[in-house]
Formats: C-alpha cells, structure tokens, sequence
C-alpha cells in the first residue's frame, strides 16, 4: 500500500446512535484511514472533537479491543476511575471484556485529535455505562436496547414520539 495522502481522507461526522442520543457525538468527526487503505482485520480512525465535543457516549467492548493516542491538543478521558487529562502522547487502552465505561471530552476552546485502533470482529456486544443501553452489532447492523436486551423507549433516546 502507498503512502496515505491523509488530505485526501474526508473527515465525516454524525452517529448510529438512536434518536436524540445521537446529539451527545455532534462535535465528533470521524477520518477512516483504516478503510481508506483497505485494512479488515482492526479499525484504524483519527477522530477530531471541536470543543464541547464527546468522542461518545460512555461505554465498554465484550469482543473488541480499543487502543487511543492522542494526536494534537487535550481532551479529558472519563471513565470508571474519574478524569484524567489528555495531551499529545498519552495513551490508553481498553482490553475486550473489561467493565470500564470511557469516553474523552473536549473541555478547551480548541479542536483536539486522536488516533483509535480497534479490533474487528463478526459481531460485537458494547454497554453503556450511565445510561441503559446496550449495542449488539452484527451482519445486520446496530440493534440498540436496554441492557436486558428489551426494547428502548422513547424517553429513553429523547424522541417525543
């Protein structure tokens, strides 16, 4: 594979997640330089956060590892332990399987960038740590539901349906 032109990758924004929950990700863009260069086996995404922004909502993988470094300005990682700050360098990492609900916050005026690699797999279980939800991602795509695997109500993603 050559060289990655990185300004040849388009940023995208927006989220799989249900109804008004998807507003919490609106400052998150996504640049998919796995999928540009064909890779299958992990994902490979520079993720930018305008300010205010949330990488997502808080959550944790049963089947994926996740790996994230951060690129260019703070960000603060929130997970089960508290706060942590985030500058250029740091690292963290999120074994499959382990209970530790996390997302990264942009508290600062300035965009902020980081690299995550994750793994690929066939199907994936995620949950969501402050809120009852859970994802179960397969052939057919997102299926979003209470953690019991009951149907989400409408309260529960913001929707006045």
């Amino acid at each position: 594979m050559p060289k990655l032109d990185l300004a040849d990758i388009p940023f995208q924004g927006g989220s799989s997640y249900p109804g008004k929950l998807a507003e919490a990700t609106s400052g998150r863009f996504v640049q998919r330089i796995g999928d540009a260069s064909g890779l299958t086996q992990y994902g490979v995404n520079i993720v930018r956060l305008e300010p205010g922004g949330l990488s997502s909502l808080r959550h944790y993988h049963m089947q994926q590892d996740e790996f994230l470094m951060m690129v260019s300005g703070a960000c603060t990682l929130i997970d089960d332990q508290g706060e942590h700050a985030m500058q250029p360098g740091d690292c963290a990492a999120f074994p499959a399987g382990e209970a530790n609900g996390h997302h990264l916050k942009n508290n600062t005026d300035a965009p902020a960038t980081f690299l995550v690699v994750g793994t690929r797999t066939p199907t994936e279980t995620a949950y969501y740590s402050d809120i009852d939800m859970m994802v179960e991602i397969g052939a057919q795509g997102s299926n979003f539901t209470r953690k019991d695997g009951s149907p989400l109500t409408a309260d529960q993603i913001g929707d006045e349906t």
